[in-house]
C-alpha cells in the first residue's frame, strides 16, 4: 500500500477543502498596490511619482495612464542596465540576486532579465499551487511516491557582477525546496550539466535507475530526451523502463503541435498539464482536467494588463503605440486574442512579455497561448496567428496521416515579384510531394480565416512548402542559440532571417 503516498494525497485533498475560491480581479488590485508600495522609493517609483499613484482612488485606471508601455529594450536601456554597473533600488529594492538569460525566438542576444528573490519566492508559490491543484486531477496515491524528471536548462549558473547567471528553468531547479528534492530527477549532478547533448546521454545511462511518475519540459526537447532513452535501451516505448509515468506538464509553447509525436513514444496515455512559465515569472498553469487552459496566476507577484490584439494597436516590428488601451482582468471579453502585459515583484513594469494569450473562461481567469506579437503574419492582410497556423498543421496531420513537429514561415517577393509565403515543415519519412501539401495548406488557411482568404484572392500569389527533417530545426536552434532549455523555434522570421535558414538548410 501507498502509505506515503496516501498521507501525501490526503494533505492535498484537506489543503483544497479549507482554501477558499480566489476573486481574481480582487487579487489583482491587491498585487497591484502590494508592487507600487514595495517599490515606492526605487528609482523608478520614485521617476513615476508612486507615492501619488497610490493615493488614487481608481489606482489600475491611474497606473495605467501614468507609466508607459516597455518592452525588453527599453526598459534596459532606461533602467535595468544600471544593475549592472553596480546601482541598486533601480526597479525594485535592492539588487536582484539572478538574471535571467533569454534570447527567446527573435532576439538576436541574449537578453538579461533580473529575477529578484520575491520572484523567486513567486514561482516557488505558484510551483505549490500546481502540486495542489493535482487533487482536481483524480492522479492515484502510489503516483505522489514517484519521481518527477524536470528537463531543464543547467543549473550550473555563472556569476557576473555580483549575481548569478541562467535560463529561467535552471534558476528554478537550483532553487527547489529541499524536501522535494529526493523527488527530484535528475538530480544535481546531472542538472549542472552545460552540454545539452552530455547531459541527455547521462539521462539515458541512468535511466533504469529511476522511478519516473511525471515529466517536466518544452515538448520538443522533452520528446528528444525520450527518444535518446528509448534507443538507448532498445525500447518499443518509454513505458517500458518507466512504466509509472502518468503525468507530463508541458511549458512554454501550446502543447497541440507535438501532441502527435509525443503520443507515439508513449506506450499508454498520461495526463498533459499546461504550464506557463516564462523568464519574467510563473504566469500561468492549467488547475483542472475539463480543459486545457491555464488559470493566470493572480495572486502571486504578477499584475496583468491586456491590450487587444488588433492591427490599429500593434506597429510592424510586433510593439504597441502609445495610444493602445490596456484592460484589467474585469474588462476582458472572450473571443479576443489580447497582448500580454505585466508587472512584476522582480520590477518589470508594464512589461510586454511578447506573447498574445485569448480568455477561455473569464470568471476562473483561465487562458490560453494563441501566438507571439511579432509571429503575427499581417504581410498583404493575411492576418495569420500562430494559433491559426498550428491548427493548420493538425489539418494536414490528418489529412495525410502524417506528424508535423516543427514549422517556420516568411512572407517574400518570389522572383517574379509577387509575395508568397513559404513554408518549412519538419516531417519524417514523407513521400507526399510539396505541391500537394502546399495545396492542401493553402485550402485548410482559406477555411479557417478569412483574412487570409481575401488576401490570397488579391495580393497574396501563392503558398510555397518544403518539407524536411525535424531535426534540421533543433540543428538550426543549436546553431544560433543552444539546445535544451527554453529554447523554442521561431514560428516567422524576417527576410534576412529566412536568408540565414534557408542557407542553412541546404548546407544540410
Amino acid at each position: 500500500m501507498a502509505i506515503l503516498g496516501n498521507i501525501i494525497k490526503g494533505v492535498i485533498e484537506l489543503k483544497d477543502t479549507f482554501t477558499s475560491e480566489v476573486i481574481h480581479g480582487d487579487a489583482q488590485k491587491k498585487v497591484l498596490r502590494e508592487l507600487l508600495e514595495t517599490a515606492e522609493q526605487t528609482q523608478f517609483g520614485k521617476h513615476y511619482n508612486f507615492e501619488a499613484l497610490l493615493k488614487s482612488e481608481d489606482l489600475q485606471h491611474q497606473y495605467s495612464k501614468s507609466v508607459p508601455y516597455f518592452d525588453y529594450n527599453q526598459i534596459n536601456e532606461a533602467w535595468w542596465h544600471k544593475y549592472h554597473n553596480g546601482e541598486a533600488d533601480v526597479t525594485w529594492p535592492g539588487q536582484p540576486s539572478y538574471f535571467a538569460l533569454s534570447s527567446g525566438t527573435t532576439g538576436k542576444t541574449s537578453k538579461r532579465i533580473p529575477v529578484t528573490d520575491a520572484m523567486i519566492d513567486a514561482i516557488r508559490n505558484a510551483g505549490i499551487k500546481q502540486v495542489f491543484s493535482l487533487n482536481n486531477f483524480d492522479l492515484p496515491a502510489d503516483f505522489f511516491e514517484k519521481e518527477i524528471m524536470m528537463l531543464g536548462s543547467s543549473t550550473d549558473l555563472e556569476e557576473n557582477n555580483n549575481h548569478l547567471e541562467g535560463e529561467i528553468s535552471g534558476i528554478s531547479a537550483s532553487n527547489i525546496p529541499s524536501w522535494f528534492r529526493g523527488y527530484y530527477k535528475p538530480g544535481e549532478e546531472i542538472s549542472q550539466i552545460g552540454d545539452w547533448d552530455e547531459r541527455v546521454q547521462r539521462i539515458a545511462e541512468r535511466a533504469k535507475d529511476w522511478d519516473i511518475g511525471a515529466l517536466s519540459g518544452i515538448p520538443s526537447w522533452i520528446e528528444l530526451m525520450l527518444q535518446k532513452v528509448i534507443d538507448y535501451h532498445n525500447l518499443n516505448h518509454i513505458h517500458e523502463i518507466w512504466p509509472n509515468l502518468q503525468v507530463y506538464t508541458s511549458g512554454g509553447v501550446a502543447f497541440a503541435p507535438y501532441e502527435k509525436s509525443f503520443n507515439a513514444l508513449l506506450g499508454k496515455p498520461v495526463t498533459v498539464i499546461d504550464t506557463y512559465l516564462a523568464s519574467e515569472g510563473y504566469i500561468a498553469t492549467q488547475v483542472r482536467p475539463e480543459t486545457d487552459a491555464m488559470q493566470l496566476n493572480t495572486a502571486n507577484g504578477i499584475y496583468f494588463e491586456f491590450v487587444p490584439f488588433k492591427p490599429e494597436y500593434i506597429n510592424q516590428d510586433g510593439s504597441l503605440k502609445l495610444e493602445a488601451p490596456a484592460l484589467t482582468l474585469d474588462d476582458v471579453e472572450l473571443d479576443q486574442d489580447y497582448v500580454l502585459i505585466i508587472s512584476t515583484v522582480s520590477g518589470a513594469w508594464r512589461y510586454l512579455i511578447g506573447d498574445t494569450i485569448e480568455f477561455t473562461n473569464i470568471e476562473r481567469a483561465e487562458i490560453k497561448i494563441t501566438g507571439r506579437t511579432k509571429f503575427f503574419l499581417n504581410t498583404v492582410g493575411s492576418q495569420l496567428s500562430v494559433n491559426k497556423m498550428d491548427a493548420a498543421m493538425r489539418d494536414l496531420e490528418d489529412q495525410f496521416n502524417i506528424t508535423i513537429s516543427e514549422y517556420t514561415i516568411c512572407a517574400k517577393r518570389g522572383g517574379d515579384g509577387e509575395f508568397y509565403h513559404y513554408w518549412y515543415l519538419g516531417s519524417e519519412g514523407n513521400s507526399i510531394d510539396n505541391a500537394t501539401i502546399a495545396n492542401a495548406l493553402d485550402e485548410s488557411l482559406k477555411k479557417a480565416n478569412k483574412n487570409y482568404k481575401v488576401a490570397r484572392s488579391k495580393a497574396l500569389k501563392g503558398v510555397k512548402v518544403k518539407v524536411i527533417p525535424p531535426h534540421h530545426f533543433y540543428d538550426w536552434n543549436e546553431r544560433n542559440k543552444k539546445k535544451g532549455g527554453q529554447v523554442k523555434m521561431e514560428r516567422v522570421m524576417g527576410d534576412e532571417k529566412f536568408k540565414a535558414w534557408e542557407d542553412f538548410v541546404n548546407e544540410q
